[in-house]
């Protein structure tokens, strides 16, 4: 045996010269795959200057040194890049999208929270949006909710205050104005944390509407949140 099961850190010889480059090695995978974040899932070719420690996973079609190591882990690692293979179960946080992904075994799932053998899985979601409010009485935010998704609840905050002659809001979607809260305030910092009573099912995108209580809008910033499920198929 030449390495480990789990995490393929390489193990010292017997008699071997230069332990410290086996040892080094064995410690930078460890430090990478431990609590595993990498930088993309989507980069297709080596970076030419990256940062030891740096660790990618590998798209299909990516060229170089990482050519043919699709769904792979590419580490750099003293000096040079390191492909590990993931098993299924692992998972990462991916920094450029700022998304958990999950292994089955064969591919990478974004958001996925139980994956079975076959690739059905659940999809946690949260969709972020930064909406500048439109001036009038109610301003939309279109396609907001993920279609094809179950959700459970809409939060927000203010990040620049709410102007207008409006005191107070609300927010949902066309046909119930308040689903996700009402009487929310304008003043920076103020949040929504609107929870669906009974979890809905949308089956195509759905526009956010935030209405004016009373009066309207003249301006203003909101960070809106979308927490949702979605379903993946078995392959």
């Amino acid at each position: 045996m030449s390495e480990t099961f789990q995490f393929q850190l390489p193990l010292l010889a017997g008699g071997q010269a230069q332990k410290h480059v086996t040892v080094n090695e064995a410690l930078a995978r460890l430090d990478a795959v431990a609590q595993l974040r990498v930088i993309s899932d989507q980069v297709t070719a080596p970076p030419a200057a990256p940062q030891d420690g740096a660790a990618y996973i590998v798209p299909p079609g990516a060229g170089g040194a990482w050519a043919g190591a699709a769904g792979q882990i590419a580490l750099f690692a003293n000096g040079g890049w390191v492909i590990v293979t993931p098993k299924a179960g692992w998972s990462a946080w991916c920094e450029a999208t700022g998304r958990r992904v999950g292994f089955d075994g064969q591919g990478w799932i974004p958001d996925a929270g139980v994956i079975s053998a076959s690739g059905a899985a659940f999809l946690f979601r949260i969709d972020e949006v930064s909406h500048d409010l439109a001036p009038g009485t109610s301003s939309t935010v279109s396609a907001a909710i993920p279609g094809g998704s179950v959700v459970f609840g809409v939060s927000g905050r203010v990040t620049e205050a709410i102007t207008g002659t409006v005191s107070s809001w609300s927010l949902g979607v066309s046909g119930s104005g308040n689903r996700y809260g009402s009487g929310l305030g304008t003043g920076l910092g103020s949040y929504a944390n609107g929870l669906t009573g009974t979890p809905i099912t949308y089956y195509g995108a759905e526009d956010l509407v935030l209405s004016a209580d009373s009066g309207s809008f003249s301006g203003g910033q909101m960070l809106l949140a979308v927490h949702s499920l979605s379903l993946v198929p078995p392959r």
